[in-house]
């Protein structure tokens, strides 16, 4: 009888976003994101995740080779698709860099990327920062339309916003916590297919997190926010530890 081989670990990137907020909230450089990096490192994290926002609300410009210089772990840079974030990354080169929509008076990132949209925006930064060896992904939504644009535009990566998802798991909606993952699950199914290698993030807790994990095509999940917060009351490596076994329990 044919053996099924391993299901595939689930790795696990860590947004060290919310350390710098906290930090800018007072001035000066505690906590400082680059301890954070450092005890992802520790505790088995596969990456950190850092979003250079245009109004630097939290991780700032000098943050960034300071977190590169402090762990082996890649550093996946999620940024906008402006002139000013493409120079920044060809100045770092991160191992990914990650487009998302950004506007100045969001809270945080609301839904994904319309890069079918903005097809001859993307083009040239997606190119450019190809050429310069970064791994670029997208972060869209979980839908035909946008992973058909990622395909074209040539990135390797796609990472699914599951907001949706977890809102509704938030509100105890079953129908549409269901429906959410089917459609996430089926266009994991459908960029693994087409050699795009699917990621998922946003709004995952350890209540949240073992369907999104268990859909077997995904290969990453970012995780910040949540992480940050329950790091208040339980420190940042428990936190992480706990959402490392949800995740392989869910494989």
């Amino acid at each position: 009888m044919k053996q099924r081989p391993p299901p595939q670990k689930l790795r696990l990137g860590v947004n060290i976003d919310h350390v710098a907020t906290i930090r800018n909230a007072r001035g000066g450089d505690h906590p400082d994101p680059v301890r954070a990096a450092e005890i992802v490192a520790s505790v088995g994290g596969d990456g950190i995740t850092a979003h250079l926002r245009e109004d630097r609300r939290h991780i700032r410009d000098e943050d960034l080779a300071r977190i590169q210089n402090a762990t082996q772990l890649p550093l996946n840079l999620e940024m906008a698709a402006t002139e000013e974030m493409l120079e920044i990354a060809l100045r770092h080169k991160p191992h990914a860099a990650c487009i998302v929509p950004e506007k100045r008076e969001e809270r945080t990132t609301e839904g994904g990327l319309d890069a079918a949209g903005l097809h001859n925006t993307l083009a040239p930064i997606v190119e450019q920062l190809r050429a310069a060896g970064i791994r670029v992904s997208l972060f869209i939504e979980a839908d035909e339309r946008q992973l058909d644009t990622s395909l074209r535009l040539g990135v390797p990566v796609v990472e699914f916003h599951t907001g949706e998802y977890a809102h509704a798991f938030l509100d105890g909606d079953t129908v549409r916590v269901e429906k959410e993952l089917r459609r996430i699950s089926d266009m994991a199914a459908l960029a693994a297919k087409n050699g795009i290698e699917p990621h998922a993030g946003h709004g995952l807790t350890f209540e949240n997190v073992q369907p999104i994990a268990a859909i077997p095509q995904i290969a990453e999940l970012n995780i910040g926010h949540y992480l940050i917060g329950e790091a208040v009351f339980t420190g940042l490596e428990p936190a992480i530890r706990r959402m490392r076994d949800l995740m392989d329990a869910a494989r």
